[in-house]
């Protein structure tokens, strides 16, 4: 009997698999952002410059999880997408537990990368499951749901990590949520499984298609002009939005006089406000709409940068803590608007079976683009500009950052109309 989207529907298990995959989602955030926020008691420890501190944040970690991404991806299409997951989640909590082991910027600089590896296998796979397990019409609520992994833990690392590094020290919260991660990867295990294949009946023998290799899933994408537009468009608000996440409580320490513990509760309020409510925003909007035009999973999103652009510069260039956390408020939310709507876009490019390797291929470039470069571009920037503005150059940089929303805005627009054209339908 071959499995419908109403089979779907009435999975029990769906709600459960999707919970968890959203714990492990929170952990990868927090083991991921708890950086930015023990930023500046690392660098006084190890004496590292904003550039150093740049690729701790950025390449040390994009440069293998964005890479790696793919052949992981590619083995969870043809193997089993939850034992990736799982070996992942204890291979990132083991390196992030390393970090507090870290003696210089190289130590750090190996433990990130390790970092980096093991989260590599855990987001496309989990981008595929939830693309089995809900119909087309609820795929992008559901992918906002596990996206809230990302607003929520972001700000449970900044706000522990901040806790905990006031209180003990910086290498306590690496320890601390690196064991955390390793006791829930048998929960993982035991509460996840692969949807079931559908199976060949009785009186229709026909073969089974076999699932697309990397490289022909990879030439189907390349032929494709919304999955170039939607990769690069969310790579250039990557930039930023990776950038900010990180800098900003080094900018609330230095420009508006914060101490750390202030610095992530500010951080961690805006996070968890902000992000939760432009995540779920985000998926419910375009799920309403794009069952009338395909072209609004990618319109939203970018509505959504060009004004969001606007009201950061506002909150950046404040200089009353008061009034920045308001006018950060609405433009982080809609900094997050994108996730459920793109990520949603990119599962109906490709057929089910390819689900996984696709989602890696839109990864590899939003994170070796976004998550590499823009983290380290803002702390280079902050250091070229120095001698211009002296303790306010980390301000400057985020400014003139900016406009990479505006071009993020651009291409989206664009994707708009090739969506219509490139649409998979289940």
């Amino acid at each position: 009997m071959t499995t419908t989207a109403s089979t779907t529907r009435r999975d029990p298990n769906r709600n459960v698999v999707l919970g968890m995959l959203l714990v492990v989602y929170i952990f990868n955030f927090v083991d991921r952002q708890i950086l930015s926020i023990l930023a500046a008691p690392i660098q006084a420890d190890l004496q590292l410059s904003d550039s150093e501190m740049g690729l701790l944040g950025g390449l040390a970690f994009a440069l293998l999880y964005s890479t790696m991404a793919v052949p992981l991806a590619a083995l969870a299409d043809r193997t089993s997408r939850s034992w990736v997951i799982t070996v992942s989640l204890a291979a990132w909590s083991g390196f992030t537990a390393l970090c507090g082991l870290a003696g210089n910027f190289w130590h750090i600089f190996l433990a990130r990368l390790g970092v980096g590896i093991g989260e590599a296998g855990g987001v496309a796979p989990s981008y595929a499951l939830i693309g089995d397990y809900f119909p087309s019409e609820r795929r992008a609520t559901a992918l906002s749901i596990y996206s809230l992994g990302i607003p929520i833990g972001s700000g449970i690392g900044v706000l522990l990590g901040g806790y905990i590094a006031a209180t003990v020290d910086w290498r306590t919260a690496f320890f601390a949520v690196g064991i955390a991660g390793v006791i829930i990867v048998p929960i993982f295990k035991l509460l996840v499984r692969d949807k079931a294949k559908p199976k060949v009946a009785a009186d229709n023998p026909a073969p089974l298609p076999v699932s697309p290799t990397l490289k022909e899933t990879a030439g189907i994408l390349a032929r494709k002009k919304s999955f170039w537009f939607l990769s690069f468009g969310a790579a250039m608000s990557s930039m930023l939005g990776y950038g900010i996440a990180f800098w900003l409580p080094s900018l609330l320490m230095r420009s508006f006089g914060f101490e750390l513990v202030q610095a992530s509760q500010f951080f961690g309020a805006l996070l968890l406000i902000g992000g939760v409510v432009g995540v779920m925003a985000g998926g419910l909007i375009a799920d309403r709409l794009g069952g009338r035009d395909r072209a609004f999973y990618a319109w939203l999103p970018g509505l959504g940068f060009f004004l969001g652009a606007p009201l950061f510069a506002a909150g950046i260039s404040s200089s009353n803590a008061q009034t920045a956390f308001l006018l950060f408020l609405l433009p982080q939310a809609l900094a997050y608007i994108w996730l459920g709507p793109v990520l949603s876009a990119v599962q109906h490019l490709v057929v089910p079976a390819a689900r996984s390797t696709a989602s890696a291929l839109f990864l590899l470039i939003n994170n070796l683009i976004g998550l590499g470069g823009g983290i380290y571009a803002l702390g280079a920037l902050s250091d070229f500009l120095s001698p211009i503005y002296g303790d306010e150059a980390l301000r400057y940089s985020m400014l003139y950052g900016l406009s990479l929303y505006g071009v993020a805005a651009l291409l989206m627009a664009l994707a708009g109309p090739a969506l219509r054209k490139d649409w998979v339908a289940e």
